[in-house]
């Protein structure tokens, strides 16, 4: 009886001390965390919440805008300070804040025109109208969201968030707040960091949905009626700038922005119990580089460490019992919702939005969705890009929602009438100026035909266009016929001197029953028909007769071009690869009562990454050309960095500025040294090494060909910027180039 009675007090202290311990708990003071907006500048806010974690600050709510409400939503669904500073730091965020494809997941044709045009965009056709209202979609950050966000990407209240969270924006309509307690989380948080012409902003309803830094750039009064006792809050603004500082436009803008921004600022920081204030200094909202992001986090950290007497002091204000609550929450790692955007994750099924049957047999029949029990990052991408080429989709996204241990995979489209116009510009001191406008739409929705049509104006102007099926029987191949007409004004030297000038029309016309492009290869096989018509010619003195005659001719032909390098113009890893066949005749089986003419050409090049900013590329590339007399038109031409930038037929070679021609057999090899200073700034050193002859037996026995050129250039929204000096024993004498824009 006395050991019962014993067991009975322990019980009852028990639940004493159990029932003190949840009323300290539930009748402690709320603590509200406040992020500001502020682009780039918000990176310091997860420095800031490093030094919070530290002095055991529980967090019950959360708010923010723009930048702080994108950080304050990842933080409230279970990201700790130290996994999003590991996030931060790992994105492409050039990528992010654009529209274009990811390199890596892309078609090599795709590839290629985002690395050939300085602007794309979108047109819708016929009585939909696309509305966007910014210079970037958004398409990418809304991908990543998504993907962050997994497990709160449907409608929810955000008061039952693992943190209660709250984030602002702005309807333009009539330019009133509007705060996010509810809602898909995604969605919210783009709607936020909407930034007015940048970013397109979030249609709800009759709302047009802008950055929330319009009307409350810093919301604690949000926190403060969600039942914020105590408010923590960090803010990135510049101090004023003076007169003297407004001296250009960029500044005045910015001005304008920070001024706009000033709104309700003064009341909600005098709420404030602890102020974190992050002087940002030279860095601006659009500082993204990873100087500048490793920088500001650093600075949020050491600006919040200024306050840490009284973080300690609130921190043991509320007590050990309260501090459980924060080391619970990231107990919940989010490891797996991470996994999503970089592991194979298990599927429990397919769900299509917005798709007809037989889009969505489509689907499942190329991709083998039915039999499918695991889905990557990739493969999910790979879908989408079916979706917007294939089928034509003006919206194809996808999310993955958990269920139980894997996921649902929801894919989504919309309205399929999306034409893409895409605008190229270059300058160089051979060429001048020219400009290439590229649009790509849908003809037939139904049998799933496009078009693609090209104009290029400047020295070599050229009109053309391809007309794609999308079988939806043959997933293997994309038929293609193509016509081409350029007007062509070329300079062939030989040994340094002009050979001949020759102005030209080249009418091209392709058809390639088997066109194939998946991720990394791209395969071509079909004929070709060509005619040149020449319309004038000038020759030196003393070059030899060269004979140009106007004709046609017919070759069968194939090519296989595989591409792993990480950058189309300055890779620091991966390998490139091209072959290419072709027997060309004058009458589908002859060259001039001959056998035809056989054209073998490839190259290889390796890129090696030494360290993080240091590679070295080795190419060994080479022509061969087969058969009985060879029209002049179809001979070697060398020079230059790029194959066939001038000429189908050109090869590059350091060293040499302009257009020299070559023999029928050209071999070579070229090594490169290249140097990455900064983020965008590259220094390159090359020299090419090539033997050619006029018969292969030959090609040893003549004089090596030596060339070197060093080179700087700048990654510029245009395109790289370059400068390039050159020397070759060919010509024997320098030679000085400048360029900016994309290869075309």
């Amino acid at each position: 009886m006395q050991l019962d009675m014993r067991k009975i007090v322990c019980f009852l202290l028990a639940i004493m001390v159990v029932l003190g311990v949840s009323a300290e708990t539930t009748g402690r003071k709320k603590v509200a965390v406040v992020l500001s907006g502020g682009g780039a500048k918000g990176m310091a806010h997860i420095g800031a919440l490093k030094v919070l974690e530290r002095a055991g600050i529980p967090v019950d709510i959360i708010t923010g805008t723009s930048m702080g409400s994108l950080v304050g939503g990842l933080y409230a669904i279970g990201y700790d300070a130290n996994t999003l500073d590991s996030l931060v730091r790992a994105q492409d965020w050039s990528y992010l804040l654009s529209d274009r494809e990811n390199m890596s997941r892309q078609s090599l044709v795709d590839r290629k025109k985002q690395n050939t045009y300085m602007l794309s965009t979108g047109l819708t056709l016929g009585k939909t109208v696309e509305m966007t209202g910014g210079f970037v979609k958004g398409k990418n950050i809304d991908m990543l969201l998504q993907k962050l966000c997994t497990g709160y990407t449907d409608s929810i209240d955000f008061n039952r968030l693992p943190i209660p969270f709250a984030c602002v924006a702005t309807d333009l309509v009539t330019y009133t707040e509007y705060d996010f307690h509810s809602g898909r989380l995604p969605q919210a948080l783009r709607a936020s960091m909407a930034i007015p012409a940048v970013f397109s902003p979030v249609r709800m309803g009759d709302m047009v949905l802008v950055d929330g830094g319009l009307r409350n750039n810093y919301p604690a009064d949000v926190a403060r009626e969600m039942g914020a006792d105590i408010i923590i809050g960090v803010t990135v603004t510049e101090p004023p700038r003076s007169a003297e500082k407004l001296s250009n436009t960029v500044a005045i803008v910015q001005q304008l922005v920070d001024v706009n921004c000033m709104n309700k600022l003064d009341d909600n920081i005098a709420m404030t119990d602890v102020h974190i204030c992050v002087d940002p200094k030279s860095y601006s909202a659009a500082s993204f580089n990873k100087a500048a992001v490793d920088t500001l986090l650093r600075w949020g950290e050491e600006e919040a460490m200024k306050h840490w007497e009284e973080l300690t002091k609130i921190g043991g204000e509320l007590g050990a019992v309260a501090n459980s609550k924060l080391s619970t929450l990231h107990s919940q790692n989010p490891s797996r919702r991470l996994s999503v955007l970089t592991e194979k994750v298990r599927l429990k099924g397919v769900v299509f939005e917005n798709m007809t049957a037989s889009d969505e047999k489509f689907l499942t029949d190329k991709f083998h969705l039915n039999r499918l029990d695991s889905i990557s990052p990739r493969e999910e991408a790979l879908l989408t890009t079916a979706m917007r080429m294939d089928l034509f989709y003006r919206i194809a996204t996808s999310r993955l929602i958990e269920e139980g241990d894997g996921y649902r995979l929801i894919l989504t489209g919309g309205s399929r009438k999306t034409s893409q116009v895409n605008v190229g510009f270059r300058f160089d001191t051979e060429e001048i100026v020219a400009l290439q406008t590229n649009v790509s739409l849908p003809l037939n929705k139904t049998l799933l035909v496009s078009s693609d049509i090209t104009l290029r104006l400047g020295k070599r102007l050229m009109v053309g266009g391809e007309l794609i099926l999308h079988p939806k029987t043959l997933h293997f191949t994309r038929p293609a016929i193509s016509y081409f007409y350029r007007h062509n004004d070329m300079d062939v030297y030989l040994e340094g001197e002009r050979e001949y000038s020759v102005l030209y029309n080249h009418h091209q016309l392709n058809l390639e029953p088997v066109n194939l492009s998946v991720h990394n290869f791209d395969l071509r096989m079909g004929v070709r028909w060509d005619y040149f018509h020449f319309s004038n010619k000038l020759q030196s003195n003393q070059s030899r007769t060269v004979e140009f005659e106007n004709d046609h001719y017919f070759s069968y032909r194939a090519q296989l071009d595989f591409n792993s390098e990480d950058d189309w113009y300055f890779p620091s890893r991966g390998a490139r690869f091209h072959a290419g066949y072709a027997f060309i005749t004058d009458n589908l089986a002859k060259m001039k009562g001959k056998a035809g003419l056989t054209d073998v050409n490839a190259h290889w090049r390796k890129s090696l990454s030494m360290n993080s900013r240091f590679t070295l590329q080795t190419m060994l590339y080479g022509r061969l050309i087969f058969g009985p007399e060879l029209p002049h038109i179809f001979g070697n031409i060398m020079g230059g960095d790029t194959f066939g930038h001038y000429v189908e037929q050109q090869v590059p070679f350091a060293g040499l500025g302009h257009l020299e021609y070559a023999e029928r057999h050209y071999l070579a090899v070229r090594l490169q040294a290249q140097q990455r200073l900064g983020s965008n700034h590259y220094v390159l050193l090359r020299t090419s090494v090539a033997q050619h002859a006029e018969h292969i037996a030959d090609i040893m026995k003549t004089k090596t060909l030596i060339g070197v050129q060093g080179a700087y250039y700048y990654k510029t929204m245009f395109g790289p910027l370059g400068a390039t000096l050159g020397y070759a024993n060919r010509t024997k004498s320098p030679y000085f180039y400048i360029n900016l824009g994309y290869v075309f």
